[in-house]
């Protein structure tokens, strides 16, 4: 019979596997207790750094429906489990395993999958989701001014616009066409003026946007 505190050591990391965005695993043999210290801080509130055994990790990850770290959990193990950004928690641990070579990241699992050093450290060098969303926002944000000041136009130049649109359609007529186009330019109604009014400003907003 399993003794209780190894079943609840067991549940409270299965736990923990299920409410992570991504868990990486590591090796921390030889850190001391200040350096331990010292990569938890540096890992933050959203990073729960725990130190386990490998055999109740093994029952809790099969517990959990976490395949594929079994070859990973040898030696000293210790799991970050992540339940911020995944970038930000990779380029924490990388950055400390530089300067203490005694931390090894050995793989992890992330979006129901298994992950190698390679592509943890992958993920390291990714731009964090906040960085992603400002350039994003102010791209967007250029683009929006621009349809923004053609909407907000005097009528008179979009009327221009419709204008200087009817003139091109009439001038790559045939003749009677061309005639026909003048004729009806002249007698257009207000219908017709609304339509060519947006077909311009759509027009316009397009090329706002792909400048």
């Amino acid at each position: 019979m399993a003794r209780p505190d190894k079943v609840a050591a067991v549940d409270e990391i299965a736990d923990e596997f299920r409410g992570a965005s991504a868990s990486v695993v590591t090796e921390y043999r030889g850190l001391t207790v200040a350096q331990l210290t010292n990569l938890r801080r540096a890992l933050g509130p959203d990073v729960s750094y725990r130190i386990a055994k490998n055999t109740l990790v093994k029952r809790a990850a099969q517990d959990a429906g976490v395949d594929g770290l079994d070859g990973l959990l040898t030696g000293p193990t210790a799991i970050a489990f992540v339940t911020g950004e995944p970038v930000d928690a990779a380029k924490a641990l990388r950055d400390f395993a530089k300067d203490n070579k005694a931390l090894v990241i050995k793989g992890g699992f992330m979006d129901g999958n298994a992950l190698s050093v390679d592509e943890v450290n992958r993920i390291a060098d990714l731009e964090s989701r906040e960085v992603l969303l400002a350039k994003l926002a102010g791209a967007m944000k250029g683009n929006l001014s621009k349809a923004a000041g053609l909407f907000a136009a005097p009528a008179s130049q979009v009327a221009r616009l419709a204008q200087a649109l009817a003139d091109k359609r009439a001038a790559d007529a045939p003749p009677a066409e061309a005639d026909e186009a003048a004729a009806a330019a002249q007698g257009a109604d207000a219908a017709e003026v609304s339509d060519a009014t947006s077909d311009a400003t759509s027009d316009a907003t397009s090329d706002a946007t792909e400048s």
